[in-house]
């Protein structure tokens, strides 16, 4: 070996040795937003998501971006909000989720889901988050008549067997159905839990069974 290739490999393995390790990226959470009238309220589970030491990305359905500053919610985020599939050789705009929130859930995305229905990109990711273990969480918002009908009901039992957490909330007011100052956007993170493998909210095999909450009758009172 020469003087000059053993000086280059030192140079080298000197820097390797030297590199620091990449640092851990904070757990990501996709906040998949429905088309509700508190839907533009998104804000406050952004803001607690990364008080709890959460990056966000937010996932709305087509009909959602009518009730949600887009910019804003970018802007807090610092990622795009995504709403449509992407274009074969386009670049990924999110990290793949460590878990998912659905706040608000709406009765058509609740059923949709629960009956593998994937015709939006909302509706995608959740769908083939179940194959891949991402916890998700749901905080469903629909009146107690929507609330009534037996596809729903079904629907939930279906979407909590499949590990699904379900949060509840039973309008007492039905005819202004989820109004929203009765709905606790942070409750989606209290089921999901403390971010990393600490808690259940990490990329691995789907939930038990055993985890799961389902939500309770609707109040007509």
């Amino acid at each position: 070996m020469t003087d000059e290739s053993a000086t280059a490999r030192t140079t080298v393995e000197t820097v390797e040795s030297d590199a620091s390790p990449a640092a851990p990226r904070a757990p990501f959470l996709y906040v998949v937003v429905c088309a509700s009238g508190i839907a533009g309220g998104v804000g406050a589970l952004i803001g607690a998501a990364r008080e709890r030491g959460w990056e966000v990305g937010v996932v709305a359905t087509p009909l959602a971006l009518g009730f949600i500053d887009r910019e804003a919610v970018e802007e807090r985020t610092g990622y795009p909000v995504r709403s449509e599939w992407r274009l074969p050789g386009e670049p990924r705009p999110l990290p793949d989720p460590d878990a998912i929130a659905v706040a608000p859930a709406t009765f058509n995305t609740v059923n949709k889901w629960a009956a593998g229905i994937s015709d939006t990109l909302a509706l995608g990711v959740l769908c083939e988050a179940y194959g891949t273990g991402v916890p998700i969480a749901v905080l469903p918002c629909l009146n107690a008549a929507q609330a009534a009908h037996p596809a729903y009901r079904q629907s939930i039992d279906r979407l909590s067997a499949m590990g699904v957490l379900i949060g509840g909330h039973g309008p007492d007011r039905p005819e202004e159905g989820c109004g929203g100052d009765r709905f606790r956007w942070e409750e989606a993170l209290e089921l999901l839990g403390t971010p990393g493998p600490a808690g259940p909210a990490y990329r691995g095999e789907p939930p038990s069974s055993s985890d799961t909450r389902k939500a309770p009758p609707p109040t007509d009172s």
